[in-house]
């Protein structure tokens, strides 16, 4: 089984803004980023694609799939009460205890990144379980993240050193015993 996860194209928000799961617009480029994506992706007349129910991920389903399903779990991470404030404007009794322990830690009226990660691996056990060839994942930074980092037995704390660009497919082979991991 190949799974493509994607991280959605870039999103039309001013640098230094938090947001998780703010329904956000994407910029003007929208169309050359998805046309670059899909040009990297292989040719399947029906794929089986799956998508974080935000626009800015379905807008590239869409293009990918007539037909796509959006699940939940695919969500950036909930920033509760700091969605769209600027990072700088996060009251420091707040955002000093997140930023000691982020992996647990729960931002005000939000989730915790173990939440985001116990999520994505129920999702991704999931849709591991099923016969499909090719699965394609439109989603999140973090979901990607996360989820890389559990198949590369990573910590969730180091996690952040994945780097993931908006647009970066990571492709995920599983076979019986293996699973390997290419990043395009």
């Amino acid at each position: 089984m190949d799974i493509y996860i994607i991280r959605h194209t870039t999103p039309d928000i001013a640098k230094g803004i938090c947001y998780g799961q703010t329904n956000l617009e994407l910029t003007d480029d929208f169309q050359a980023e998805s046309d670059a994506i899909l040009s990297k992706l292989p040719k399947n007349a029906n794929p089986i694609v799956y998508s974080s129910p935000l626009k800015r991920c379905t807008q590239l389903a869409a293009r990918i799939a007539t037909s796509y399903t959006t699940d939940e779990r695919l969500l950036e991470l909930n920033f509760g009460t700091w969605e769209l404030k600027n990072w700088n404007d996060i009251p420091k009794n707040e955002m000093t205890p997140w930023m000691e322990n982020f992996v647990h830690e729960k931002v005000p009226m939000g989730e915790s990144y173990t939440e985001l990660a116990t999520r994505v691996a129920h999702f991704f056990e999931e849709i591991s379980n099923t016969n499909h060839e090719q699965i394609i994942i439109v989603t999140h930074g973090g979901v990607q993240r996360a989820l890389l980092a559990q198949l590369t037995n990573t910590p969730l704390k180091k996690s952040f050193d994945i780097k993931i660009a908006y647009g970066q497919i990571s492709k995920v082979s599983i076979s019986e015993t293996t699973h390997v991991i290419m990043n395009f």
